[in-house]
């Protein structure tokens, strides 16, 4: 039987990936008789999911054209769902859009994450602690375009982090995911040093609590059915967010001018003259400790 294939190219971050496993997923339940052949950025976020058939890394893809274009029945999955008239306008939600800009029927797809048996023992020999561990993300984004230290687009403030750090040291051992040494809280444990994708995620499978911001890990812990505390500054969670998850919203002013901004409200990076933030009261700290220990929460 001659064989058919799905491409699909990704392109962005390692969160936007996470995210795209459901549109993997989607994309082989609608054509099961075809190969899934996903070309990306970050391949081992791929390489264990059995409804893919072949990983590419960007860049690295020896005969492609041979193999899977020059008369071959593939169908090619490679759009921008960011530049879409339902996500600018915050209509739909990243997976769900991106399934709808390539004509597929979405049934509801969540990513996933699945770790070999090596990748599991090598998280059991990195995260085990003596007491319970919160994760404290409070700095993520995009590495090499980031251009300052703090993006307050999506960074947590220091203040916001040292409050959290003060009321559950005694409690849990904290682990800080941040990017820079510098950025660290004191008195836990900061990450910061480079590491694998997947050890990075493997942090998610022994920990208690998540205190984390709109970045890889938030995407993570929804492929992993880890229900944890989402902190939003200038991204929403009506896009990028997970039901799942409590999702805890800054009140930013609506009127406040945006001079540099063309088809979102808020870039990543966190343009500093357009940061609208005054002090940290846009955000209300009890609902995180509501969320962190287990009150209602309304999400």
């Amino acid at each position: 039987m001659e064989k058919s294939y799905s491409v699909f190219h990704i392109e962005g971050g390692l969160g936007k990936h996470v995210a795209a496993t459901a549109v993997a997923k989607c994309i082989k339940k609608n054509h099961p008789e075809r190969e899934l052949i996903v070309v990306c950025a970050w391949p081992e976020v791929f390489i264990n999911l059995k409804y893919v058939d072949r990983v590419y890394r960007v860049g690295n893809t020896p005969y492609f054209y041979q193999d899977y274009i020059k008369n071959q029945d593939s169908l090619i999955f490679k759009h921008e769902p960011y530049f879409t008239t339902d996500h600018v306008h915050k209509k739909l939600k990243l997976i769900e859009n991106w399934c709808k800009l390539y004509n597929l029927n979405y049934t509801g797809e969540t990513p996933e994450i699945v770790f070999n048996t090596v990748q599991t023992g090598q998280g059991h020999r990195m995260w085990v602690r003596n007491k319970p561990i919160m994760v404290i993300q409070t700095n993520g984004g995009p590495f090499q375009e980031q251009p300052y230290n703090y993006s307050w687009t999506r960074d947590m403030p220091y203040e916001l982090g040292l409050a959290l750090v003060e009321r559950y040291k005694e409690q849990y051992h904290i682990i800080q995911i941040c990017r820079k040494p510098e950025q660290a809280l004191p008195g836990v444990e900061v990450i910061s040093n480079n590491m694998s994708n997947m050890e990075l995620f493997s942090l998610l499978l022994f920990s208690t609590k998540q205190v984390l911001i709109d970045s890889c890990l938030q995407h993570a812990a929804a492929a992993l059915e880890k229900k944890s505390t989402v902190i939003w500054f200038g991204t929403s969670p009506k896009i990028f967010g997970y039901t799942m998850h409590d999702n805890i919203v800054a009140s930013l002013p609506e009127d406040f001018n945006l001079p540099d901004s063309y088809l979102f409200d808020y870039n990543f990076t966190g343009t500093p003259h357009e940061c609208p933030i005054i002090d940290t009261s846009v955000i209300d700290i009890n609902e995180i400790f509501s969320s962190i220990e287990g009150d209602t929460f309304n999400n």
